[in-house]
């Protein structure tokens, strides 16, 4: 996996952008990104996935805007020390939306509800470290 922990999926219908931006967010939200700490810049993030700096830059700046990222002039980029909880509506939404994808991913795929929610398990699990085997 890059150091950053990022990973480009050219299948997804999602803009690169807004892959970058979740990858991060999600980074952020499991601890793998600590309250601040330094995130690679711009440029570094552009070399390693090999996608135009711009493109990591707008995800950058969503990031900032969201409050999980600060800017210090002439220091570089660093995960704010504490982040803003959401309201649970708006939590509740951001999942939606992400199953709404995943749902979408699934019926294409042509796989049923229950191997999407053993992957969803399996991908928590991921997320934390566990191991993938089967329990």
């Amino acid at each position: 996996m890059p150091p950053t922990g990022l990973r480009i999926d050219t299948s997804d219908p999602r803009p690169i952008w807004r892959q970058v931006e979740e990858g991060l967010a999600a980074r952020i939200a499991v601890g793998a990104l600590a309250p601040g700490s330094a995130v690679p810049s711009v440029r570094e993030v552009a070399q390693e996935l090999r996608i135009n700096p711009g493109t990591v830059a707008r995800a950058f700046q969503r990031l900032v805007e969201q409050g999980l990222l600060e800017t210090r002039r002439g220091d570089g980029t660093y995960v704010v020390e504490a982040p803003p909880a959401l309201h649970a509506a708006e939590r509740r939404e951001r999942l939606v939306q992400a199953a709404a994808r995943l749902a979408a991913l699934s019926a294409t795929l042509g796989a049923a509800a229950g191997e999407a929610y053993t992957a969803l398990d399996e991908a928590f699990r991921r997320q934390r470290g566990d191991s993938t085997e089967e329990r």
